[in-house]
């Protein structure tokens, strides 16, 4: 480059950075003011005289690199700024830069061409990409701020951790200590422990940090309480002084209120929570700000509102969405640790094909992959840093299953068949032409009232009632529109007037959308149970009015409503994300509570859901069970040229020639009712039938497994299949996907994938066939049969319970729950026996988790 053009490029970079500086509220003065002005009026210096006496080489000064010395409003240094010409990478200037703030003892670094900029803290590893300058007034807070991430990873989080925040003397109080009272104290006190797998959430990432990562995934099912484990977190980062701030991010304003009410009820003792748009004068205040992505997105305000040292830990609520598109930009702008949380697994998502995007533009294959919420959260191997299932919810007995109502009526029936429903209609010209329409045109181009009067019908007959009341239990519709959604609130209320008389005035069911006023607010209502007031079912009984609310797209996503009972599909759904979304509803579990007054007695009622509907009217479940191709490979659009942006899609047409309305009634054709089993449906259980299609496609490994030669075949796997970046199956990534409840074998992997078994035994059946081998060889009598199936099952899963056994301190099992001293009195003999047995011919290493 010639000399004339190196000049331009230094004096660009020169300018650039000068801008970013004042735009970020740095100022410019001379070496040679006087202390008054470095106070008052300045907080940039220049290591030269001035930005003029650098002359026309911009690089090329005295002392070599030209460096901003930035100082605070007492004149003392605060950060370095190392300034590089465009031409090249900000990174190259990294060590020098070191040497000069030490020389001048500061902490902080940045480093700039003009166009790419880091933020460095000397003493907390490597620098981060920024997109603007920290403002003077963050590096007060920030330079105070000294985090320890040992500290964190060596804190003790137990089960007590967030309720020791809500009340931190709860076990003195006597309700705890009786434990007759210690349930109804905690509903009371709406006290929050952690379970076992929120446990293991905090203490992956525990691990995670100690690995020197500062970005992590959650995958947690819907129900899973996300938000309860998120509190955990921030404590931990708060208490640890690894943050002083949080910031949590949201995609809806439902969920912005939300999770401001549950950060407040769950830490508000120790840290206070703001919604920033409502504190937009004193978030700073606050250890937590909750805010919906988009109002800091909107004109890139918060570029202008925050700098990118104000957040120490961002937590994105529903990961998937709420950084999705542009929106990621939102998130990376902050330097702080960075945790997603999601119930979408990448394994619901279908892929593309990355050489043809490579071949067309290299740029949209970056783009698709920084959609990727793995990537964006340092886990492109596709392994968050914790994983809690729907399936492990269910097997553990903290989520439900739904029990689907597969409906059709004559008409669904062909518009979901693959050759679609055909009509005569004319035509413009008058002639009778054929139309053939599918399930995806109800409601679009395909209207029949008759079909949403029978979907209505079915439901209100079949839905699952409130255990309590016996009315009908608390349900969300989803429709294909509005419009759609403001003909069934007519029909279903006009059936509950009809049913129900006197019970309620046109508000059993209401349309929750976009276009209806308050519509975020009756969403709330209706979790808190008085949407348009109490029930008229049960005197005193704290339980919505309104018992359906009609929707479209909201209230899906992170929406919590756990007295749920159905969920109807009235339109169907393609995509896997929303499916799950949708299905996660109702499978939090709850108590129905009702207490009775008669006269001076009281009479408390309980009850447990026990299960919940899924009404699908639109073969949903058997759409994403039989036909939904995972593997799909998405073709990428043609690529556009520059120009404006491609005008809206028209709306819907009405019925008419390219629509058609029916008029002639459509009876129910069939109806199934099933229970989903515990193992769950097809969407949950993806990427373990992907790895058996890759084994079953590899020739060397089937011939090896198909004569015998189970080791080889074992080896050709975790040689060839194993570890690999596209989709990274090992031994426990299987193992996750496989849900099962004890440790799988790849040689059982393999028996699975090649039709050797048809599923994978569980833990119990296989105590079971041990406890039966014993049985077989030692013959113990009848009655004491009982404790010896409790203590051969216990001895096998349970190292605390060998441990005692084995050293004969059976003092210690006084307090535990599986085997008591009582057991091992009345084991007699039995005792030495079955211990002799597992050492002798069991094999402990398959029972474990």
């Amino acid at each position: 480059m010639g000399q004339t053009g190196r000049m331009a490029k230094e004096a660009k970079a020169r300018i650039l950075i000068n801008d970013l500086l004042r735009r970020s509220g740095w100022r410019f003065f001379d070496d040679e003011a006087g202390p008054a002005n470095l106070a008052l009026e300045t907080n940039v210096k220049l290591k030269k005289k001035s930005l003029d006496a650098l002359g026309d080489d911009f690089e090329k000064t005295a002392n070599g690199y030209t460096d901003y010395l930035l100082l605070d409003d007492r004149g003392f240094p605060i950060a370095v700024l190392e300034a590089k010409s465009e031409k090249f990478d900000p990174l190259v200037g990294k060590e020098q830069a070191r040497r000069y703030a030490h020389s001048q003892n500061v902490r902080f670094v940045i480093l700039s061409n003009g166009n790419l900029h880091y933020f460095w803290d000397l003493q907390q590893g490597n620098p981060v990409l920024i997109t603007e300058f920290p403002r003077p007034d963050s590096f007060a807070s920030f330079h105070a701020f000294n985090p320890n991430p040992d500290a964190l990873v060596v804190e003790r989080v137990e089960t007590d951790y967030v309720a020791l925040t809500q009340n931190p003397n709860y076990r003195n109080d006597p309700r705890w200590t009786d434990a007759g009272q210690r349930e109804a104290f905690i509903k009371d006190a709406e006290l929050k422990f952690l379970r076992p797998y929120q446990l293991g959430a905090v203490a992956a990432l525990q691990a995670a940090v100690r690995k020197g990562q500062t970005r992590f995934l959650f995958e947690m099912a819907t129900g899973t309480g996300k938000t309860l484990t998120a509190a955990a977190v921030i404590k931990l980062f708060m208490r640890t002084v690894n943050a002083k701030r949080a910031l949590f991010l949201v995609d809806r304003l439902e969920l912005e209120t939300q999770a401001w009410k549950a950060f407040v009820r769950l830490l508000k003792n120790d840290f206070r929570t703001v919604i920033y748009k409502e504190n937009r004068d004193d978030w700073r205040k606050a250890e937590i700000v909750v805010s919906t992505v988009q109002s800091l997105q909107f004109n890139n305000k918060y570029r202008r509102l925050f700098s990118p040292t104000d957040f120490d830990l961002l937590i994105s609520d529903e990961a998937h969405r709420s950084i999705g598109g542009n929106s990621r930009a939102v998130f990376e702008y902050f330097i702080g640790y960075k945790l997603g949380l999601t119930a979408t697994p990448k394994d619901y998502l279908k892929r593309f094909d990355p050489a043809r995007i490579n071949a067309r533009d290299p740029r949209e294959w970056e783009r698709r992959q920084l959609l990727d919420t793995y990537k964006t959260f340092g886990c492109e191997s596709g392994a968050p840093t914790f994983r809690y299932s729907l399936i492990d919810g269910v097997r553990e007995g903290y989520l439900l299953n739904p029990v689907v109502v597969d409906a059709r009526t004559e008409i669904t029936t062909e518009l979901l068949a693959d050759e679609g429903y055909s009509v005569m209609q004319e035509n413009e010209d008058g002639e009778l032409v054929e139309q053939t329409f599918f399930g995806k045109d109800f409601e679009k181009k395909f209207f029949s009232d008759e079909t949403n009067g029978v979907f209505c019908e079915t439901f209100m007959k079949n839905a699952l009632r409130d255990p309590l009341s016996g009315e009908i239990g608390k349900t969300i519709i989803f429709c294909v529109r509005q419009d759609h959604a403001t003909r069934i609130v007519q029909k279903l209320n006009d059936m509950a007037h009809a049913m129900y008389p006197g019970k309620y005035n046109s508000d059993f069911a209401v349309q929750v959308t976009s276009s209806v006023a308050e519509a975020q607010q009756m969403a709330a209502s209706f979790a808190n149970n008085n949407l348009n007031g109490h029930t008229r079912f049960l005197d005193g009984y704290i339980s919505s009015k309104t018992r359906v609310c009609v929707t479209v797209g909201m209230m899906t996503t992170g929406y919590d409503c756990e007295d749920l009972l159905n969920v109807v599909l009235l339109r169907p759904i393609f995509s896997p994300t929303d499916f799950i979304q949708i299905k996660g509803r109702g499978t939090r579990k709850y108590t129905f509570r009702f207490t009775e007054k008669d006269g001076g007695q009281t009479q408390e009622h309980a009850k447990p859901k026990e299960k919940f509907k899924l009404f699908d009217f639109f073969a949903v479940c058997e759409y994403f069970e039989k036909k939904f191709s995972y593997d799909e490979i998405i073709e990428l659009p043609p690529l556009r040229p520059p120009g404006p942006p491609p005008p809206p899609p028209p709306p819907p047409p009405p019925p008419g020639p390219d629509g058609y309305t029916n008029v002639d009634p459509d009876p129910l054709k069939t109806q199934v009712e099933y229970a989903v089993p515990v193992y769950g449906m097809k969407i949950d259980r993806k990427f373990f039938e992907r790895f058996e299609d890759t084994v079953k496609a590899a020739p060397e490994v089937r011939a090896r497994y198909e004569r015998g030669d189970i080791k080889g075949a074992e080896e050709v796997v975790v040689a060839t299949l194993f570890n690999k970046p596209e989709d990274f199956f090992n031994l426990d990534n299987l193992r996750k996907a496989v849900q099962a409840d004890r440790r799988i074998t790849l040689r059982e992997i393999l028996a699975k994938a090649f039709g050797e078994i048809d599923r994978f035994r569980t833990k119990d059946e296989m105590l079971e066939e041990e406890l039966a081998k014993f049985v077989s060889i030692h013959k113990p009598d009848a009655p004491h049969m009982p404790v010896i199936r409790q203590f051969f099952k216990a001895y096998l899963t349970d190292g605390e319970i060998r441990a005692i056994v084995d050293s004969r301190e059976f003092g210690r099992l006084a307090t535990n729950a599986k085997v008591s001293p009582a057991d091992i009195k009345a084991l007699n003999g039995w005792r030495d026996v079955i211990p002799e047995y597992v050492k002798d011919y069991v094999s402990l290493n398959q029972f474990a988790a």
